[in-house]
């Protein structure tokens, strides 16, 4: 048994990789060599570190060297399809828009998302998004009805409504500002405007109520990150030290305060005609009390989706209107193109109609470059489960891919020589049309491809154009002199120093 034991280690820190690393160079793909048990996660977390010591220049948006340094030079050097090394699991690093496109299109189970090496990195990404196979269809199916255009339209008062609150919250800091302007970080504005939208299309409830739902939450994200970059050893999730202690408290404390939000909602006595009016009601729809029905959601896989709804939903909308505005503030020139589109579709009313934003042409060019240069999703994983052809390279089983989406937008071959410069014009004629004029292939994922493209995409993008629209309507904005260009990744793409503004009221 020991001998046996001692061979099984052995096969999997040294035979198996070697064995890998070789299958790989044999496709003609390049990288680094396997070195032993931790691969490249030393070289990874220091460039990275160096790189996050330095902000970049205003008006820099070639943001790739201090996003990901590490992944940048690997295809630098070796090119947009290499490998490099987490621990002892060869990583492919994939930058060809269509051999990304076809992975993600993927519909016979080839390439999955990967099991995560240390269970402690799984608290965050749950629900649907951790699924795979017949689970995955049958919830993907079981919620795509709560994210249909008319839900979505029924939401708007809703998005309009927490807007609102954000938009006197900043008259009433700005009436206390001379001529010189108000300064807002505007960051955590948007992640509470954000969170204030999520807590009401989710339960009906308020950012107050549902407040101590995403401070959990963003304690667990460094959790998370630690947990993802150290080795793990079999059982060490079951030993309580203070930090796991501490992972598995936030955990059951998400689940206490979901659990008793669904079980208020289960006692409302609503009328069937006024349910329905948010996503937790849209689900419950579809619960069978006694969790046996083939169509039915089981209370637990309910939390699942709400603590996912709960994260991605905020994470996205707030750092999408956060580089917006911070994009905006550097082109004062294209703010006030908006603006002018914002109140010759909107006027000065104070909730924008649904008809009205969806006329918008101004608007969704700005959203989309935005995107393209500072995509909340930079990147995203898949696992070869089993020796799968693609593009004419040979994939072994066992290998984690890393499709790198963030190259792909910052990539002159398909964006120009001016790629690394913000015009939305780029997008006048749609996304299809948004690359150079020969090349054919979409080099554009800010929400994903394929059948797990994000759920919520139209969510975002209808709250972000009411919310910018909003503002807009009510305040001209300048980049402060203490804003500092650093955006780097942690699960989503943020301004490392936050994102001071300078708001001045409109008459």
């Amino acid at each position: 048994m020991i001998l046996y034991a001692l061979l099984k280690v052995l096969y999997n820190i040294w035979w198996k990789p070697i064995h890998l690393e070789k299958l790989l160079r044999h496709q003609g793909i390049k990288g680094t060599s396997y070195k032993l048990l931790r691969g490249d996660l030393d070289e990874i977390k220091r460039s990275t570190i160096e790189a996050q010591s330095k902000p970049m220049s205003l008006n820099n948006h070639e943001i790739m060297p201090r996003v990901f340094p590490f992944f940048h030079d690997l295809m630098q050097k070796y090119g947009r399809v290499c490998m490099t090394w987490i621990g002892t699991k060869p990583r492919v690093i994939i930058g060809e828009p269509e051999l990304i496109r076809m992975i993600l299109a993927d519909k016979n189970n080839d390439f999955v998302k990967p099991k995560l090496a240390n269970p402690l990195a799984g608290f965050l990404l749950v629900g649907v998004a951790s699924l795979e196979g017949d689970r995955w269809a049958k919830r993907r199916q079981k919620i795509t009805h709560a994210f249909h255009l008319d839900k979505l339209k029924a939401m708007v008062p809703t998005f309009s409504m927490s807007c609102s609150r954000l938009i006197e919250q900043w008259m009433r800091l700005s009436s206390n500002c001379g001529e010189e302007g108000c300064e807002i970080d505007v960051a955590p504005e948007f992640q509470r405007f954000a969170a204030d939208v999520i807590a009401r299309t989710a339960f009906g409830s308020s950012y107050e109520e549902g407040k101590k739902l995403f401070e959990l939450q963003k304690q667990q994200i460094p959790l998370v990150f630690e947990a993802y970059y150290n080795i793990y050893i079999p059982g060490f999730r079951f030993i309580p030290t203070k930090k796991n202690r501490k992972r598995y408290k936030l955990e059951n404390e998400i689940t206490a305060i979901l659990r008793d939000m669904i079980r208020k909602r289960e006692e409302d006595h609503l009328s069937q005609t006024n349910r329905g009016s948010n996503l937790l009601d849209l689900l419950l729809l579809n619960h069978s009390k006694e969790e046996l029905s083939e169509n039915g959601l089981t209370i637990e896989e309910i939390i699942d989706e709400c603590k996912l709804f709960y994260f991605a939903g905020q994470e996205t909308t707030a750092n999408l209107l956060t580089w917006t505005i911070i994009m905006l503030a550097m082109h004062p020139i294209w703010q006030q193109r908006a603006r002018e589109e914002v109140l010759h579709m909107c006027g000065n009313e104070s909730n924008p109609h649904f008809d009205a934003i969806n006329r918008f042409k101004i608007i969704p060019m700005i959203l989309n470059e935005v995107l393209r240069l500072y995509p909340s999703l930079c990147n995203t994983y898949r696992h070869s489960e089993r020796e799968t052809t693609i593009g004419g390279i040979t994939i072994p089983g066992g290998v984690e891919i890393f499709l790198l989406m963030l190259s792909l937008h910052h990539d002159s071959k398909y964006w120009g020589d001016d790629v690394a410069e913000f015009k939305p014009e780029r997008f006048a004629k749609g996304v299809a049309k948004s690359s150079k004029d020969d090349q054919d292939e979409i080099a554009f994922y800010p929400f994903g491809w394929g059948p797990r493209i994000c759920l919520g995409q139209n969510f975002a993008m209808i709250e972000a154009k009411i919310g910018l629209a909003m503002i807009l309507q009510h305040f001209s904005f300048e980049l402060s002199p203490s804003y500092t260009h650093a955006p780097y990744s942690v699960i989503s793409l943020k301004p490392q120093h936050g994102a001071p503004i300078i708001f001045h009221r409109l008459s």
